[in-house]
This record gives structure tokens, sequence and C-alpha cells, in this order.
């Protein structure tokens, strides 16, 4: 079956007598355009039941040829005139090139791709010259993002699932240009583990300030999209927190990272003593049970609230809900007493936008960390390790619990 096709294209190589590779490349985008011209005139003829030359066979056919509209489509060969067949009736769009498509071949895909890894609209444009030998604006690639803004939309309000065992909850900073100036805005991004072990990013709400109301419409958000149930939350520190739990989730736990709160705890304790401060503190958090982590902390506070006061006020302060991991067992503690799984994916978003020092306003900076988070999620396949024996475990602690 092969061997026609291989022998007409002897022949046209032989009477084209190509002496450069531009020639040939030339020849490809007429060839290309033929072909999808050809495909064209065959998807109109299936629309009309006709040939182009062949009369209707009854004189009241609702429908018939109206010309061509010119047209030059993008391709990875260049740009290519094309011209697509009309209908009296308007109707007919052909399928090989949508009827406002530009692009015959993914190009907005590739562009988006890009986007998603982190490069610039002008490195994009740039890349796209080379690879397609098509000229593009740095404009034009905003405008192709911009175009997504409607799956950036249905993906922040979509369903999601009735229960999460765990539910994380970090910030990532970012400069944003608002009222002809750029001020600082956190991307608060939610991160839930399923009942079945999986992660998944929840959403991502932009915001200037952390407070108890604000956080209280992120928990509503998740509430109204199905969330019925969080057994804990783990955050670091974020102000406001306690309060909105208590009034979205009654009866969810909340346990604040250990590793956030030392850092936070030790920021003014001399480089001399950071050491010895910090191996007492691991005597605190590395305790079997409550009773013997509260004893190191008391042992903490008498041997350094004097020379340290506000580092040990901030564990005493805080202790409620960085003692709340001792209520699990050590399967589930080394998933919950950090945050190091959304730090993770954090760091991975740093990555990808590090060479964009600011965004031009929310729904930029939204439109981003949508397509990084799509990048980013396509590589999660395993379930947090352990995760049979961790599901055991919850089944038993929180049998009685009605979601909602």
């Amino acid at each position: 079956m092969n061997t026609a096709p291989q022998e007409l294209m002897k022949e046209y190589v032989q009477s084209q007598h190509f002496t450069s590779t531009a020639e040939i490349m030339t020849a490809m985008k007429e060839m290309f355009r033929d072909v999808v011209q050809t495909v064209m005139e065959v998807e109109m003829d299936e629309e009309l039941g006709r040939e182009r030359c062949q009369r209707a066979e009854t004189s009241c056919a609702p429908n018939y040829r109206n010309g061509y509209t010119k047209k030059t489509v993008k391709t990875q060969l260049g740009e290519v005139d094309i011209r697509v067949p009309r209908d009296r009736n308007g109707s007919f769009e052909p399928k090989i090139i949508g009827k406002y498509s530009r692009n015959a071949d993914g190009m907005e895909e590739k562009i988006l791709a890009l986007y998603a890894c982190g490069m610039s609209q002008r490195d994009i444009a740039e890349q796209i010259k080379e690879l397609y030998d098509v000229e593009i604006s740095p404009d034009l690639v905003t405008k192709i993002t911009e175009k997504i803004m409607p799956e950036v939309t249905a993906w922040q309000n979509r369903p999601l699932e009735a229960v999460y065992p765990f539910v994380f909850m970090d910030a990532i900073h970012y400069k944003v240009r608002e009222d002809h100036r750029y001020v600082t805005k956190a991307a608060y991004v939610v991160l839930g583990i399923a009942m079945d072990g999986r992660k998944d990013i929840l959403g991502v709400w932009i915001g200037e300030h952390e407070s108890s109301k604000f956080w209280l419409n992120v928990l509503n958000d998740l509430k109204s999209r199905g969330v019925l149930d969080v057994y804990l939350f783990c955050t670091d520190g974020l102000c406001g927190m306690m309060e909105a739990i208590r009034a979205v989730y009654p009866q969810s736990r909340l346990q604040r990272c250990i590793v956030h709160q030392i850092r936070s705890s030790t920021r003014f304790v001399s480089w001399k003593d950071v050491k010895q401060v910090a191996a007492d503190l691991k005597k605190i958090y590395t305790s079997v049970t409550l009773d013997e982590a509260e004893e190191n902390l008391l042992r903490f506070s008498e041997k350094w609230r004097k020379q340290y006061p506000s580092c040990v006020k901030s564990w005493e302060e805080n202790w409620e809900v960085l003692s709340t991991f001792y209520e699990y067992p050590p399967e589930v503690r080394k998933i919950i007493y950090t945050t190091n799984i959304i730090e993770g994916l954090n760091r991975q978003f740093r990555q990808i936008t590090k060479s964009k020092p600011s965004f031009t306003n929310d729904d930029s900076l939204r439109r981003m960390l949508y397509l990084a988070s799509q990048r980013i999620t396509k590589r999660w396949r395993t379930r947090c390790q352990n995760w049979d024996l961790v599901l055991s475990q919850l089944e038993i602690m929180f049998s009685g619990r009605a979601a909602g």
C-alpha cells in the first residue's frame, strides 16, 4: 500500500530539482496548504451532501457554497495562507481548523506550557520565533493566557470531597500592581489530603492581609464547594485562623507547624545559645507522650525564661495548638507536625515564578499559579507513606464523627 505514495513523492522531488533545504521547506508549506485546502473542501462536500460542481437533487436545497474567506494560520512551518470555504447559511465550520482559530498545530497550548514553566512573555515570543519562525508579540502571549481565565475560575470553584483528614495552609508573597503602584500580596495556598491518601490543591486565594475575616471567607468557600469536615488543619500560625476554624468547622483541630515555631521563637536568641536552646526544644517535640512533652516544656521554661522570656512565652502561649499532634499515633504525627508537604509545593511555585519579579494584577498571578498547579499535580501519583495504616488509625479515632 505504501508503494504508490513513495513513487509519487519520488516523481515530485525529481520534478522540483531542489537545491537547498529552504526550497524544501517552501514546498512543504505549499503541500501543507494544499492538503488542508483539500480536507476543508471534502468537509464542505459532506456538509452539503454533494460535491462542488454537483447540482442538488431538488430545487429546494436549503444550502450551497458561497465563496471563500482568506485566512492566515500559524504552523510549525511558518505562516500559511488558506481559503476557507463558506456556505450560504453560515453554518459550516471546518474541523481541521476552527472558525476562529489561527493556530493550526496547537501553538496556543505550547505557549501556555512555556508560560506554566515560568518563562516571561518576551522569552516565549523569542522561543516561538526560533521554533516556528512565526513573529508574535509579548502582548499576544498575554492575550492567550488571559483566555484561560474561565478555566481558572472553574478550577477554583470546582466541587471538592466531603471529608479531608488533613488540610495544610501556607502563603507565598508576590509583588502585584494595584492603583499604579506595586504592593506585596500573599497567595494563600490550601492543600488537602483526601481519604484515599492523595494530595490535591484545593485552591489559591489572593489577599493583602491575614485576618479572621479573610480566613472565614476561605473556609466558607471550601464548605460551599462540598467540604463538610476536616479532621485537622496544619498551618504556620496564620493570623485569625483559630477563630475562623471554630466558626466554620467547630469539630476540627489545629496543629501549628513545629518547624516554623522553632524559627520564630529563636529569632532573638543569641547565636552562642541557639544550638543549646534548639536541643532543649527538640526534647519537647520529640517526646513520646503529652505528659512527657509538658514536663520537658516546664524544664525549658525554668532554664531559659530569665534569659529569653519572649522565646519561652511563645511556646507557653501557643502550646494548645503546638501539642495537638500528641493526640495521634506516630504514623499520623509524621504527616502533621510540620507543614513540609505544602512547603514542598510552595518551593515548586517559587521555582516556576522566580523569573517574574511582579505581576500586573491579581488575575495574572492566579493564571500563573493555576498553570503551575496543573503542571505540578501531573507528577503526583503516589499516596502518603503508610497510608493504609494511617487510614485504619483515623477510622478508629473518628468513627463517631458525623461530617457537617
